[in-house]
């Protein structure tokens, strides 16, 4: 399975491509057809603000993550770390990032073990609030299947389900066997309530961002406000966990362009993907950028820095 895994990444992708490619070529005169005006730049603006907003706010959940493990990191440190990292998930092999927040981790004296876990757990609490945000907007399944299904989706970050693959997972990513041996008792205490309302949180930032976009394209019945965010938080689930290319590139646009409510012309749903991408792409260099220049301002092992601490109501 091992020596098909890369083979099958070139398939996943190869197929989104063309998929995208003939959907471009059946509706390109459309595409070029549509001009925006300055209201339109403006909606496109709110979502690159939006959406780098939603990178500050997960690096901030990533500081959360190491709290529930024991390690309790400054918001800043945690939110310039994940910022300057986040970037090379673009970089061959998909890896380079969560590498990059490891080695910053350990270099501020984190338990390599701990590291490891917190940058496993991130992705699986991404994934369940994206089922979750994706699965409230669904109209088309009755009420008591999709409660069901949202009872699975909460069932599956419990400490008792999740830990086992947390500690799989990153056993998988242990280099070192000390870590891999310290991680067998890793793992969640309690029922990450904090860090999965964080996420949940994140994933609606990227939806309103996405929404944004939409709305310079074209305008949005109130009706389908719940369908297009649902929509693109199955395609975001979708370019996370499927291997395709980095960041999901194909995966992610193929996906929506399959789920978002035909009711929307083919070029404002084409253009609406592709631009996405690019507002995406350029919050990511904008949340980078910041987060090195902060850290040039002030040093990550700072010991003015202020701990993160648990809100009042915290359980």
């Amino acid at each position: 399975m091992a020596r098909l895994k890369p083979y099958l990444r070139w398939l996943i992708l190869g197929a989104a491509l063309f998929f995208l490619v003939s959907t471009f070529r059946e509706h390109w005169q459309e595409v070029t057809a549509i001009r925006l005006d300055g209201e339109d730049w403006g909606w496109l603006a709110i979502a690159l603000l939006t959406t780098t907003l939603a990178h500050v706010w997960t690096g901030w959940v990533w500081g959360w993550i190491l709290r529930e493990l024991g390690e309790p990191v400054s918001a800043g440190w945690s939110i310039r770390t994940y910022l300057t990292t986040n970037i090379a998930k673009y970089l061959p092999g998909n890896v380079w990032h969560f590498y990059g927040r490891v080695s910053a981790a350990t270099g501020r004296g984190i338990e390599m073990a701990i590291a490891i876990v917190s940058v496993v757990l991130e992705p699986l609490l991404m994934a369940a609030a994206a089922l979750l945000v994706g699965l409230m907007g669904i109209q088309q399944i009755g009420w008591a299947v999709q409660l069901g299904c949202l009872a699975i989706a909460l069932a599956l970050v419990h400490p008792r389900l999740l830990n086992p693959v947390v500690q799989r997972l990153s056993r998988k990513k242990a280099q070192d066997e000390a870590a891999s041996l310290s991680l067998k008792q890793l793992g969640l205490q309690r029922y990450p309530v904090l860090p999965l309302l964080g996420e949940l949180v994140f994933l609606a930032l990227r939806g309103l961002g996405f929404l944004w976009i939409m709305l310079a394209f074209t305008a949005i019945p109130p009706a389908q406000v719940f369908p297009v965010i649902s929509a693109f938080s199955f395609a975001w689930l979708l370019g996370l966990v499927v291997p395709g290319a980095p960041g999901g590139i194909g995966v992610f646009e193929a996906t929506a362009i399959a789920l978002l409510p035909q009711s929307f012309p083919p070029a404002v749903i084409l253009s609406t993907v592709a631009c996405y991408r690019l507002v995406s792409t350029l919050a990511e260099a904008i949340g980078a950028l910041g987060g090195w220049l902060a850290g040039k301002m002030q040093p990550s092992l700072d010991p003015s820095e202020t701990p993160i601490k648990p809100p009042a109501n915290e359980p």
